[in-house]
C-alpha cells in the first residue's frame, strides 16, 4: 500500500513540475511576452495641420494591428486602420489630417491610437494599448513686419533692425543672413517688438538678412531686409618673414604655447601660431561676445568711441595679410580690429559705460578686458601692460580699465582696439563716427518709437 502512495506521489510531483514547468516556459516565452507596445510621436501639443505627425509603433512580438482616430468637436474620423496576417516589429506613419480638418474651426483636436501586439497573453487576445494626444491648432502664420531699420550696411560694418513679432503661440524669432548667421533679436520699447544689431564679415562677399518667426506649431513667416549694400575694399598686405623675427618674436611665443610644444621648424611654430592659436583664441572672443539679454531695452544711446587720446592709427581693420618666406607662400590671417598708439603705457578709457565680461590673458591677444554695451555690442582691448578691472565689474564712461602694452603677438607698444556684433568683428571706424551713430543708430531708434506709438 506504501508503495503504491510512493508512486502516486511521485505521479503527483512530475505533473505538477510539468505544470510548473510549461508556466515558467509561457512566464518567459516571448510568445506570451506582457509588456505593451510602444507608442512615439514627436508632439509639443500643437499642430498646423500642414506638416505630417511622425509616429512610430515598436513592440517584442510583433504588431497585429494599430488605429489611428482623428477625434473633433463635430465627431470621430478613423485615419488609419490595419490588421497584418505577418506581425511587424515596428510600424512608421505619418499622419495627415483629413480633408476636412483644413475648414474646421476647432482650436482642439486630437490624435487616438490603439495597438494590439501579437503576444498569446491575455487568452491569446493579445496586449492592448491606447493613447490619445491633444493638439492646439494654429494655421496661421506668426505677423511679422519691418518697423524701422537702417539705410545701408557696409561689408565689414554694422547695421540696425527694428520690427514687430506677433504670435500667440511664437517660438522663436530672429534675423538670418545668407551665411547663416543668426542674430538674436532684444525685447524692445514695448510688447511685441524687437530690436538687433546685425553685422556683415568682412570675409563674406555678399549680405542678405531676412527676419524669420516661427510659432510652436510649425508656421513660419519671412520677410527680407531691403539694406542698401555698399561693397568696400579692404587693404592686402604681403608680409615676408624675416629668420630675425622667427627666432625672436615668434621663438618666445612658440615657448608659451602649448600648441607649439616640441615644434622646432621656425616656420611649423609661425603657421601653428597665426591659425591654430589665433583660432583658438577668437573662439573664446566669438563666444564671450554672442550673447545678447532677454530684457526690454528702451533706449540704447552711444557715444562715439575713442579709447585712447591722441592716438594714431598704425594698423587698419580688415587688413588681409598674407605672409611668405623666401618667396613661398607660408600663411595668412585677417586683422580684425584697429590698432592705435600714442604714449608708451598710455590710459585706455572707453567712452561708454558697460559691463567688464572678460578680463584675462588670451594668447595673441595678451592683456584683453572686454566690454559688454549691451544689444549684442561688445568692445575689445588687447595687448594691454596692465588691466584694472575684473569680471563682472560695471564702469561707466571714460573709466581708465587699462593701460596699452606689448602683451600677445605684438612688436611694439599699443593698444588693438576691437569692436564685435554678436561675435562678428566689424569696422571700429562707423562706432568711432558720431554722425554715422547718429543716422544708423540714434535716428532709427527715434522714428521707430514714433511709429510704435502711433499705432
Amino acid at each position: 500500500m506504501s508503495r503504491r502512495n510512493n508512486k502516486s506521489s511521485v505521479g503527483v510531483l512530475i505533473i505538477f513540475g510539468v505544470i510548473i514547468a510549461g508556466a515558467i516556459y509561457i512566464y518567459n516565452s516571448l510568445m506570451f511576452e506582457r509588456d505593451l507596445p510602444n507608442i512615439t510621436l514627436d508632439n509639443n501639443g500643437y499642430w498646423n495641420l500642414k506638416k505630417p505627425l511622425n509616429v512610430k509603433i515598436e513592440d517584442v512580438s510583433g504588431i497585429k494591428s494599430y488605429k489611428v482616430v482623428f477625434k473633433t468637436k463635430s465627431g470621430d474620423e478613423v485615419l488609419y486602420k490595419e490588421q497584418f496576417l505577418e506581425h511587424k516589429p515596428s510600424v512608421n506613419l505619418e499622419i495627415a489630417p483629413p480633408r476636412s480638418a483644413y475648414a474646421m474651426k476647432d482650436k482642439k483636436i486630437s490624435i487616438s491610437i490603439e495597438v494590439i501586439d501579437a503576444s498569446k497573453w491575455n487568452f491569446f487576445s493579445g496586449n492592448y494599448i491606447k493613447k490619445e494626444y491633444e493638439f492646439i491648432v494654429d494655421k496661421r502664420r506668426p505677423q511679422l513686419t519691418s518697423i524701422a531699420h537702417s539705410y545701408k550696411i557696409t561689408k565689414g560694418g554694422s547695421a540696425l533692425v527694428i520690427l514687430k513679432v506677433l504670435d500667440d503661440n511664437l517660438k522663436d524669432a530672429y534675423i538670418e543672413t545668407n551665411f547663416d548667421k543668426k542674430f538674436k533679436l532684444q525685447p524692445f520699447y514695448k510688447e511685441g517688438y524687437y530690436i538687433s544689431l546685425v553685422a556683415w564679415p568682412i570675409t563674406q562677399r555678399n549680405f542678405k538678412a531676412t527676419m524669420i518667426a516661427k510659432d510652436k506649431a510649425g508656421n513660419i513667416a519671412k520677410s527680407y531686409i531691403p539694406f542698401y549694400l555698399k561693397q568696400k575694399n579692404y587693404k592686402v598686405s604681403n608680409i615676408k618673414l624675416s629668420d630675425r623675427f622667427l627666432k625672436g618674436k615668434i621663438a618666445e611665443l612658440a615657448e608659451e604655447f602649448a600648441e607649439t610644444g616640441g615644434v622646432e621648424d621656425s616656420i611649423e611654430q609661425f603657421v601653428i601660431i597665426n591659425e591654430d592659436v589665433r583660432a583658438k583664441n577668437e573662439i573664446l572672443i566669438h563666444d564671450i561676445t554672442s550673447k545678447v539679454s532677454d530684457e526690454m531695452i528702451n533706449d540704447f544711446k552711444m557715444n562715439k568711441m575713442y579709447p585712447l587720446r591722441n592716438a594714431q592709427v598704425v594698423a587698419s581693420f580688415g587688413d588681409h595679410r598674407k605672409y611668405s618666406y623666401k618667396g613661398k607662400p607660408v600663411s595668412q590671417s585677417y586683422h580684425l580690429g584697429l590698432d592705435l598708439a600714442s604714449n608708451s603705457m598710455a590710459s585706455i578709457k572707453p567712452q561708454n559705460g558697460g559691463d567688464i565680461v572678460y578680463s584675462d590673458y588670451n594668447g595673441l591677444y595678451g592683456n584683453m578686458p572686454i566690454v559688454d554695451h549691451g544689444l549684442g555690442l561688445y568692445t575689445l582691448y588687447g595687448h594691454c601692460s596692465s588691466v584694472n578691472v575684473n569680471r563682472g565689474d560695471s564702469i561707466e564712461a571714460k573709466t581708465d580699465i587699462a593701460h596699452t602694452g606689448k602683451s600677445g603677438y605684438a612688436m611694439g607698444d599699443h593698444l588693438h582696439f576691437g569692436v564685435l556684433v554678436q561675435g562678428i568683428e566689424v569696422r571700429p571706424e562707423e562706432w568711432m563716427d558720431k554722425d554715422w551713430i547718429k543716422l544708423n543708430i540714434s535716428n532709427i531708434i527715434k522714428n521707430a518709437k514714433t511709429i510704435i506709438d502711433r499705432n
